[in-house]
């Protein structure tokens, strides 16, 4: 049998990082074992759905290249099939009407509170056939009332319900709308899904589930239930450690690749492998190997592989989706280095893109004034004859290329009997406005000879009025 799993995401959100992980985990698992990945809308809440949430669904798993082999396929289109299994169930015996009010619930519940007792339906219009003048039903699914369900869960091994244990589950709303518990069932089974993967705070709806594929005669599928990613305090995650719409770590200039490497981090090992290529996730996945102990999200460790990534990216790719950041900085990627040889430049140095953009902004535009404390400890007197003979050989060099510019300041540095750093430095506060680039060569290169010789010039000027100034 061919497997087949689901993501399911319910578009009363947007992606955040957990959703993300069990994308990841159900697309990674089909293509380890040659299958399908089925996306699958569940968007039956008709008041809290909203399109805007289904484009930022789409358009996160797009951005993370997590493709599917059908879908989406929207459970709001398949309202007929849900009525129609809802109807043969209560022909069947395996379901019935509850006309108990709102008010009769929250009394009961009150009740088996005080009473210290498990506070569940107890079944009260489970052999009703009378109908109750002007109420609107629901439709109640008859679990079994004795014996238990066995989930033996790739991921938390044999758990036991007691379905003494579990009420009556409501499977279609007063307004006929049918329920989540009851649509998946009925989802899973037309889909042929074979693996459901999700998080573990859907473990507890598991035994309902299957014991409605029981009344449909299905088999159930093998689950899979991943624990929690919590905050670096141990708390659930939520937007304030960084469960945040994905497209936002996009948009900060993450690299879709990064994302997905971290994510299967949480939870999954490889020995004490950290960095995978998509390709390594997929032929070493499995759910067999996930921890049952929940992982924390450590937005540090998520920096750092994604600066992996980047430097390992090729170039040419990197300039490609750089541009759009350095127009978000408002730079003119026209108005410099190409994207490209930028990219290959500051990658060492950038943790994003957009931090990438920000860095680069010298190369592509001049900066109002230089950093003070970069000014007073290396813009000094001292460094003003090397400077500016440094500055007269690198205007006439006729190959504007880092070879030549290397040489050059190892040269001059060398007739004034300093090192390189001692001229380097200099140079590198005068050309980019502060004490961090790229090597000198390299930043000079993608600076350009007239805006390098520019600046020079603009540094040398301030060199001599310190020095005339100063005894």
């Amino acid at each position: 049998m061919s497997v087949r799993t689901r993501f399911a995401p319910s578009p009363t959100g947007t992606l955040h990082l957990g959703s993300i992980r069990t994308a990841l985990f159900c697309w990674l698992y089909a293509r380890r074992h040659d299958g399908q990945f089925i996306l699958r809308i569940e968007d039956t809440d008709r008041e809290r759905s909203t399109k805007e949430n289904v484009d930022a669904i789409l358009e996160g798993l797009d951005w993370l290249g997590l493709d599917p082999d059908e879908g989406p396929i929207y459970q709001s289109d398949r309202f007929d099939r849900y009525r129609e299994v809802i109807d043969q169930w209560l022909a069947q015996g395996k379901a019935y009407h509850c006309y108990c009010s709102k008010e009769e619930l929250a009394d009961l519940r009150e009740k088996q509170k005080a009473g210290g007792g498990h506070m569940r339906y107890d079944g009260r219009c489970r052999n009703r056939s009378d109908a109750r003048e002007g109420v609107a039903p629901v439709v109640r699914f008859k679990n079994p009332q004795d014996g238990e369900v066995v989930v033996n869960d790739q991921v938390r091994g044999r758990v036991v319900f007691e379905n003494a244990q579990l009420d009556d589950l409501i499977i279609a709303r007063s307004d006929g709308t049918p329920t989540y518990n009851f649509c998946v069932v009925v989802d899973d089974i037309d889909m042929k899904i074979t693996h459901v993967i999700r998080g573990d705070d859907h473990l507890n709806n598991t035994p309902r589930q299957i014991n409605m594929f029981a009344a449909m005669n299905a088999e159930s599928p093998s689950f899979a239930h991943l624990p929690m990613i919590l905050g670096s305090d141990g708390a659930k995650l939520s937007k304030r450690h960084g469960a945040v719409d994905i497209r936002d770590y996009q948009a900060q200039g993450y690299l879709p690749e990064a994302m997905l490497n971290y994510l299967v981090r949480l939870g999954w090992s490889h020995g004490d492998q950290e960095i995978f290529s998509i390709k390594e996730m997929t032929r070493l996945f499995d759910i067999a190997d996930v921890n049952q102990s929940a992982s924390a999200f450590n937005p540090e460790k998520l920096l750092w592989i994604n600066q992996q990534h980047i430097i390992a990216a090729p170039a040419k790719r990197l300039g490609a989706e750089l541009i759009p950041y350095l127009q978000q900085a408002g730079l003119d990627p026209a108005a410099g280095p190409d994207a490209a040889l930028v990219a290959e430049g500051f990658r060492e140095r950038a943790g994003t893109l957009q931090q990438m953009a920000v860095s680069a902004r010298y190369c592509y535009e001049d900066f109002a004034e230089i950093d003070a404390d970069s000014v007073k400890k290396h813009l000094r007197p001292v460094i003003l004859e090397p400077l500016r003979a440094a500055r007269q050989d690198l205007a006439d060099l006729e190959n504007w290329s880092r070879n030549e510019i290397s040489r050059i300041v190892e040269e001059t540095a060398a007739s004034f009997e300093i090192n390189m750093g001692k001229l380097g430095q200099p140079i590198r506060v005068a050309v980019t406005g502060g004490s961090v680039s790229p090597p000198i060569d390299v930043t000079l290169e993608l600076v350009g000879q007239k805006r390098t010789i520019e600046r020079l010039d603009h540094a040398l000027r301030f060199i001599e009025k310190r020095a005339a100034r100063e005894p």
